[in-house]
């Protein structure tokens, strides 16, 4: 079986508006752990565009916090950008409900774990995601921001069927000695998994690649909700987590579903789980709670359902302070997912 998974790198176009949106929610909650954030963000050319909603006892810096995502990211010309925000507060509506504990949102959230990989996610998603961070961690002299891996995994033969990255570069970077330095990096990448070398590699094959980021496309907030998970290995309720604060589902149900997916492998009950929760709106508990082990559970489903309703508290209020969201810096997963990093409350 054939199976491909995709990561960007923080310069693709969609990637800055998320660390925008996420970088208002962290500074927001850092100053009112009270703040409600709803924000989308649009970027195209030097223009960035914030859109939602936001009730805090704090006003963001909406330029300064663009501008240091943009520094963080390694972008030219930062001054150059510009910021417009059309910001309201939240609806008295949703705003009722969720006083009252509830939910701020209907909606379904997915959460895996596999034990195939020690982050326990999918190998191509992995392999992906590590060879971008090694490409921005090396900074290598020809290559620019914007970037996409895309892995091939054959599960049947246990090998990897194609390796793919696109890269922007400089101008004059001399191509031949870009593939080889990618090239180079995807083998490493391979080694340190213990994965075969035989692989198909694939570089910038539709050329040259200079113009990226907001200049080569438009981003928008939210775009890479399977970037941001498990590389399309398990479904997706399909809402976005960047730009919200936890009391919406979206995020922190999301982020609660991963954790009883993970500690279902850690107590030896399954070597692979999807957990879904799915919430109404104003209603605190979740509507609906499915376990998925895939035939690989060493415990009925119907027991390990029971056992996830007795020992975790999956109400917004519980899952936020179980996992003190409220104290999370969302700068650190706006960019090469939300999983697989040790130090997020979520994955220990």
């Amino acid at each position: 079986m054939l199976f491909t998974s995709e990561q960007v790198s923080a310069g693709h176009p969609d990637k800055i508006c998320d660390q925008i949106a996420d970088a208002v929610v962290t500074d927001c909650l850092k100053h009112d752990t009270g703040s409600r954030v709803a924000v989308e963000c649009m970027i195209k050319d030097y223009e960035i565009i914030l859109a939602g909603e936001i009730t805090s006892l704090h006003i963001p810096d909406y330029l300064a916090l663009a501008h240091s995502v943009l520094e963080r990211i390694g972008l030219p010309n930062v001054d150059d950008y510009h910021v417009t925000a059309l910001i309201s507060r939240q609806s008295r509506d949703i705003a009722a409900g969720v006083d009252r504990g509830g939910a701020g949102d209907q909606g379904m959230m997915f959460g895996y774990a596999t034990d195939e990989t020690e982050e326990m996610l999918p190998i191509p998603y992995v392999l992906a995601t590590r060879t971008l961070e090694k490409l921005a961690e090396e900074k290598h002299p020809g290559l620019l921001t914007d970037a996409k891996c895309q892995v091939t995994y054959d599960y049947t033969r246990r090998r990897i069927q194609t390796f793919l990255v696109s890269a922007q570069h400089e101008a004059d970077a001399d191509l031949r000695e870009i593939q080889a330095y990618i090239e180079y990096v995807m083998q490493k990448r391979a080694i340190a998994m213990g994965l075969n070398l035989d692989f198909e590699p694939l570089v910038n094959p539709a050329g040259r690649f200079v113009i990226g980021s907001s200049f080569a496309d438009t981003g928008v907030t939210g775009r890479k909700i399977i970037a941001d998970t498990y590389g399309g290995m398990c479904r997706h309720g399909g809402g976005a987590f960047s730009g919200k604060d936890p009391t919406k589902v979206d995020r922190s149900g999301a982020y609660m579903a991963r954790k009883i997916a993970k500690d279902i492998l850690r107590s030896g009950l399954a070597k692979r789980c999807e957990v879904q929760l799915a919430y109404a709106i104003g209603v605190a508990e979740p509507v609906s709670l499915c376990v998925n082990c895939f035939g690989t559970n060493r415990k009925p489903i119907r027991e390990l359902e029971a056992d996830v309703r007795r020992n975790y508290d999956l109400t917004p209020q519980g899952i936020i302070q179980k996992l003190d969201l409220l104290r999370v810096d969302y700068n650190t997963v706006s960019a090469l997912g939300h999983f697989g990093k040790t130090w997020l409350p979520w994955e220990q």
